[in-house]
């Protein structure tokens, strides 16, 4: 299966592309996550706030919410956002008059008609304004580019969100399939000591060798070695979860076993427009948006300016009888005319910026319909190899309950009562390995996805 190849208009055009609107950002971390965990981009669909949920696990889903409301990469892209909005109010403000007051004091001596000298106290409050005509579109340009900005690192908050709940799901299904190895290895290891137990009677009474006893010796011992390896495991997959979850190392409280966990259904012919939703693409769109702003503003900057500045004021002494109203209004005109190739540089280099974000665009673009490929084709393989798996484990099932009956019967050697075992328990750690693989390929398709699918959005 794999997915329609329609190219987006927007995907594989290395061109400047409009600004969309997107909704403010979420609370910072250590909340409760927003429904839409996802902010919506304009002319999209909205994301399934909770894809996580199709595999039919409570703990899963309670992890991944938990991972959503306090993982601290989160929290760390959320005050990027904030900066990046402070930023943007910011370049607004450059559009607006600038009014600002002054109540300056003065002290002096003044000299009367008849040539005392006195001391004279006097204030001058006033009002200055300044305001930037921008006639060319610079402080327009730069307020745009902000804007872009912003809407850039809203959509790597967004990265960062997807990312963390695909690692979360993906994180406890590789911590169910531990749990199975070690279930596996412990049903195994009993089986090891019955075997052990009737190989030390059969030497003991002289029915059999030194050699199948030392051999059923090794072989427990070989599998015991299983067991606090696959603890190992699953102890430092748990504090993964639980540093990813912004918690401290601890358990992680289970639900469905691996081969109980739901594998979602893909429709058939799924659009290439949901790619659009990826948060990374829109990411690499706004900010080629933004260096294409940039390099506009630079241009600008080639041309003449024209600044507006007033003040308006009183005079008040104590050597005057009446105060004395005084105002100045003035504009001046501010062209470059030689700085030694400062501002050709500057565009020069927002030009080089404007391209590294046009092949930036399209690598995302390609990247995602890889990674969307991949997981398809990871999706349906795997089940395959799990199928086939499933096989080998019932048929090596078989051959060793009928090897031990040979060998208890006498009729076969203990070699190949082992052998049988190893076989199967080599086959059984492959099936969980294959189930868990796929379930991942599952996780890794939501992502890709940028979130999921929905029965609206199928062709």
């Amino acid at each position: 299966m794999r997915i329609v190849r329609v190219l987006l208009p927007a995907l594989m055009v290395a061109g400047c592309v409009s600004p969309g609107e997107r909704a403010a950002a979420p609370p910072a971390a250590s909340v409760a996550p927003p429904a839409a965990w996802r902010t919506p981009l304009t002319g999209t669909a909205p994301v399934t706030a909770d894809w996580w949920t199709a595999f039919g696990d409570p703990a899963l889903t309670a992890l991944v919410t938990r991972a959503l409301a306090n993982n601290v990469d989160i929290a760390v892209a959320a005050a990027r956002v904030e900066e990046a909005r402070a930023a943007e109010a910011l370049s607004r403000a450059q559009l607006l008059p600038q009014i600002g007051g002054q109540l300056p004091e003065t002290q002096g001596q003044t000299l009367s008609p008849l040539g005392t000298p006195s001391r004279a106290i006097g204030a001058q409050p006033g009002v200055t304004a300044s305001f930037d005509l921008d006639l060319f579109g610079r402080l327009r340009l730069a307020s745009r580019a902000a804007r872009a900005q912003l809407l850039t690192t809203e959509a790597a908050r967004d990265t960062v969100r997807l990312a963390t709940a695909s690692t979360a799901a993906s994180g406890y299904i590789t911590l169910r399939a531990l749990d199975q190895r070690l279930a596996i290895a412990r049903a195994t290891l009993a089986a090891r000591a019955d075997a052990l137990r009737i190989a030390r009677r059969r030497y003991e009474t002289g029915y059999s060798s030194r050699l199948e006893y030392r051999q059923a010796q090794a072989e427990y011992a070989a599998t015991e070695q299983l067991v606090p390896q696959a603890e190992l495991a699953i102890a430092r997959q748990e504090n993964a979860l639980s540093l990813l979850a912004g918690d401290t190392p601890g358990a992680i409280a289970r639900g469905q076993p691996l081969d109980r966990l739901r594998v979602p259904a893909i429709p058939v012919g799924l659009p290439a427009d949901l790619l659009r939703r990826r948060p990374d693409i829109y990411q690499a769109e706004q900010a080629l948006v933004a260096a294409d702003l940039s390099l506009d503003s630079q241009r600008a900057a080639f041309l003449p300016n024209l600044l507006l500045t007033g003040s308006a004021g009183v005079v008040l002494s104590t050597a005057l009888k009446n105060p004395v109203g005084i105002f100045s209004l003035g504009a001046s005109i501010l062209a470059p005319l030689f700085d030694g190739g400062r501002l050709a540089a500057q565009a020069d280099a927002a030009t080089a910026r404007r391209d590294q974000a046009a092949f930036a665009y399209r690598r995302t673009a390609l990247t995602a319909f890889r990674e969307v490929d991949d997981a398809l084709a990871g999706a349906q393989r795997t089940a395959q190899q799990a199928a086939a798996l499933d096989a080998q484990v019932a048929a090596t099932r078989g051959a060793v309950g009928n090897a031990s009956n040979r060998y208890r019967a006498g009729y076969s050697s203990y070699i190949e009562q082992l052998d049988a075992q190893r076989s199967l328990l080599a086959a059984e750690l492959s099936l969980v390995q294959a189930s868990a693989d796929r379930l991942t390929s599952y996780v890794a398709l939501y992502q890709a996805m940028g979130g999921g699918w929905t029965g609206a959005e199928r062709r």
